[in-house]
């Protein structure tokens, strides 16, 4: 259910209590529309902490890349705050064109991270992803579990890869060295990170 407060005084007391309660981290806004996302529970925030800790590790030291867990991303340098997104893994490479200021980043991160909650929107961020140049995103769903790779193509992000549970695709990235595939685990899934030799597993 959507509400749409048009009331300034409500408006501005729910955001002062919702930045109070720090319940705005991840909120975000979409073209001047303030959006609310869920509180991430704490599987969301332990698979966001794990992706970042390898990808830091893999990509990080000593610094070749810069690994963030949650970043505002805009695709305007002044006024960003009136249209942004907030993935929750971002990695920039040295070479990457975007403009990194104190508070957010103007332009597409090489890779993305989206891990879906319960009434979040984050498929809704591909069109935005794409126009920003995002070259690769990583949906990781939990009803029902799948990890999704998304690339650019005739300037749109397209679906490049699916692991499901119920198959035994590897999904291989090409802008992270990287392959990430969703596997069995008793009564909880989890998602297998291989590099070259090295092998992690993502505890969902």
């Amino acid at each position: 259910m959507d509400i749409l407060v048009t009331d300034e005084v409500l408006k501005r007391k729910l955001l002062r209590k919702r930045r109070a309660s720090g319940g705005d981290r991840y909120d975000e806004v979409w073209n001047g529309v303030y959006v609310m996302s869920p509180l991430a529970d704490l599987q969301h925030q332990e698979i966001a902490m794990q992706l970042s800790a390898i990808l830091q590790f893999i990509l990080g030291f000593p610094r070749k890349a810069r690994v963030y867990g949650g970043l505002n991303v805009s695709d305007r340098e002044s006024d960003w705050k009136k249209n942004y997104r907030v993935p929750d893994v971002a990695v920039i490479f040295p070479d990457n064109r975007a403009i990194l200021a104190e508070a957010v980043c103007v332009g597409g991160p090489d890779f993305v991270v989206e891990i879906v909650s319960k009434g979040d929107r984050s498929r809704r961020k591909l069109k935005f992803y794409a126009a920003i140049g995002v070259r690769e995103l990583l949906i990781i769903d939990r009803k029902p579990w799948s990890v999704e790779l998304y690339r650019p193509n005739s300037g749109q992000l397209e679906l490049a890869g699916t692991s499901r549970l119920d198959s035994s695709e590897v999904v291989t990235s090409e802008v992270v060295p990287l392959t990430f595939q969703l596997i069995s685990n008793n009564d909880r899934p989890r998602i297998e990170v291989k590099s070259g030799a090295e092998t992690w597993f993502v505890e969902t």
